[in-house]
């Protein structure tokens, strides 16, 4: 009971101090209660707590006046001084201080129970974050999955429709063949009415030709019948009689002469050699030698030939190929290439636009990578031993289907051999002979063959013309029969520049069909580069004669001539081939050869590409009106 109300004395002490030193700083709050939490372990929600002394004591002194102005209380001290001096006097005061320091201790530990609960609370929210961090990781990895899964299947369908792009390109060319061929078909049947109408014409023009011969004919021998008598009416009977009779005296004179002569000898001959058997014997002998030896040495020469050339022997129809025709040549070969490919590698590396992988041939970029794409497929079914696929170039003259040809035999490993289609017709019956010597020689090539067959529709047109020879027929039977099944020995590439003229026979063994059409403006200006620099700018063409001339040519030189000219006549140039293009830098070089001081500058360049242009027209109006061929 005394330590609660020492306790209480305390509490209200200095609860008093508290006060009036808040009152002084704050006169505003000076009547509030104030809690120090270093006294007490109540919560700051507990009501304060009650004065007991004051309960108990009846002599407590009357509750203070107001105070004053200035905010300080000194009631409030002395109640908190008389409260301190009780609790000293008091024989409980020692329990007061370990009640305090109790009091204090647990209001430590509930301190250090709120911090381990914020930390508990802190800790939960940790994981709550990372849990929340994981969640949205796993939606982040659930949605690029989702774009993944997106991505492929747009690839998919652009795959998809790639292929039905490249389907309908297919058909699309496969319709453009139909067509041709249809137009071919009508065309050839116009040719064959115009052909009979002329051949109509030219025979009744014969036939007045003839009527005429005749009639002067008649007229001749009537003058040289009418000639004849009068002679003989000249000449008598008999000064013809006298010279018959004399003539005819002399000559058996003659014959009977020789006839005795011829037959003495021959007798004087076979009664010697009748007489003397060691001569007869050796002349028997040595005429049956002599027939042997002229037998066995023209029976041996011909199994010789025949034995080396079908050993070394190329096909006459092969105008150009890559094969070795002797023993040690393709060694020989490689080396002067391996030479001339060194010799013009400065001359490559100055030329503009020309490294596109297919050397210096100029070709619209999407045509370009169809040609490396065969070539590349080519050797790679060369290494598989897959069969070949056979290909078809058609386009106008002279825009670079046997350069094409050339490069694709070149890139994709195989040796390269070229025929024309017109040189199969003056063979005759020997061309099927010659057709099936080709396909036996290609298959002596250990690295495969290409063969390329220009001017294709000169031998190889529909069967049912009527201007197709039966040799021609038989010819385009052999090759037919050659090229039944695929081969892994040969490549067959048709040019021509009417396919629609074709047999559908060799139509249905062509695997790719590719259309080589008239360069554009870019691919114009690029040929003009390159045979500007191949005619105009190259050192070597001036300097052939070697190291033994005596005197070096006048170099050519080139003035204001800009990028802009060439601009200017590729616009200029429209409708031309590269062998047009070809043709006229070999006339600006000419030109400019019949120069004094050999300089080319843009007037002149001008004037030679605006001639050509009218001759380019000139041409296409002809061709036009069937004067001459497109």
């Amino acid at each position: 009971m005394s330590a609660a109300k020492l306790t209480s004395c305390l509490a209200a002490a200095t609860a008093a101090a508290a006060a009036s030193i808040s009152s002084q700083s704050n006169p505003a709050y000076s009547e509030s209660f104030f809690r120090f939490p270093f006294f007490s372990s109540s919560p700051s929600n507990s009501p304060p707590p009650t004065d007991q002394s004051s309960d108990k004591k009846s002599d407590s002194p009357p509750p203070a006046e107001e105070p004053n102005k200035s905010g300080f209380d000194p009631e409030s001290l002395e109640r908190a001084a008389k409260a301190l001096r009780e609790i000293n006097s008091s024989p409980h005061a020692k329990k007061v201080f370990d009640l305090m320091r109790k009091q204090e201790q647990s209001r430590l530990a509930e301190l250090d129970a709120e911090k381990v609960n914020y930390e508990l609370i802190q800790t939960q929210g940790d994981i709550d974050r990372l849990r929340k961090m994981a969640e949205e990781q796993r939606n982040l990895i659930q949605e690029q999955n989702q774009r993944q899964a997106q991505v492929l299947r747009f690839e998919d369908e652009l795959a998809r429709k790639r292929m039905q792009t490249d389907h309908e390109d297919q058909r699309r060319h496969n319709v453009e063949l139909v067509q041709m061929q249809e137009k071919s078909f009508v065309r050839k049947e116009q040719a064959r009415k115009d052909s009979e109408e002329q051949m109509q014409a030219q025979k009744l023009l014969t036939e007045q030709k003839k009527a005429e011969i005749d009639k002067e004919t008649i007229r001749a021998k009537e003058k040289a019948n009418a000639e004849k008598r009068i002679r003989l009416k000249v000449l008598t009977e008999e000064q013809n009689r006298r010279e018959l009779k004399d003539k005819l005296q002399g000559e058996t004179d003659k014959w009977i002469a020789a006839i005795n002569a011829t037959f003495s000898h021959i007798e004087g001959g076979l009664r010697i050699l009748l007489t003397d058997r060691d001569k007869l014997l050796m002349t028997v002998g040595g005429a049956t030698a002599l027939a042997a030896g002229v037998y066995t040495t023209r029976e041996g020469a011909k199994v010789t030939w025949g034995y080396i050339n079908r050993i070394l022997g190329q096909p006459s129809l092969i105008r150009e190929s890559s094969m070795a025709k002797f023993p040690g040549s393709r060694m020989m070969s490689q080396a002067k290439n391996k030479v001339l490919n060194y010799s013009t590698l400065a001359r490559e590396k100055k030329s503009v636009g020309i490294q596109n992988g297919l050397g210096n041939v100029i070709l619209h970029p999407s045509l370009q990578r169809r040609i490396v794409h065969l070539a590349r497929a080519t050797s790679n079914t060369k290494a598989h031993q897959a069969p070949f696929r056979n290909m078809l170039f058609y386009g106008p003259p002279g825009t670079g289907k046997t350069m094409v040809a050339r490069e694709i035999a070149r890139k994709s490993g195989l040796d390269y051999a070229m025929m024309t289609g017109g040189d199969v017709a003056p063979l005759g019956p020997q061309a099927v002979t010659k057709i099936h010597e080709i396909f036996d020689w290609a298959k002596k090539s250990k690295r495969g063959l290409l063969l390329f067959i220009d001017e294709a529709d000169a031998f190889l047109c529909e069967r049912n013309s009527s201007h197709m020879s039966e040799a021609q027929r038989s010819a385009l039977n052999a090759l037919l029969f050659r090229t039944g099944d695929q081969s892994r020995d040969i490549v067959l590439v048709l040019a021509t520049n009417r396919p629609g003229d074709l047999d559908s026979a060799i139509t249905d063994r062509i695997d790719e069909v590719i259309e080589f059409p008239l360069p554009g403006e870019e691919e114009r200006l690029k040929l003009l580069n390159l045979y500007l620099n191949k005619y105009l700018c190259d050192e070597s063409n001036g300097s052939k004669g070697g190291l033994f001339m005596k005197k070096q040519p006048q170099q050519i030189t080139i003035k204001d001539l800009s990028e802009d000219v060439l601009k200017e006549a590729a616009k200029k140039t429209e409708g031309f081939s590269g062998r047009e293009i070809a043709k006229l830098m070999a006339s600006v070089q000419a030109a400019v050869y019949g120069r004094p001081d050999c300089a080319l500058d843009s007037k002149l360049f001008r004037e030679i590409v605006d001639y050509k242009v009218v001759e380019h027209h000139q041409r296409l109006k002809l061709a036009a009106e069937g004067g001459l061929p497109a």
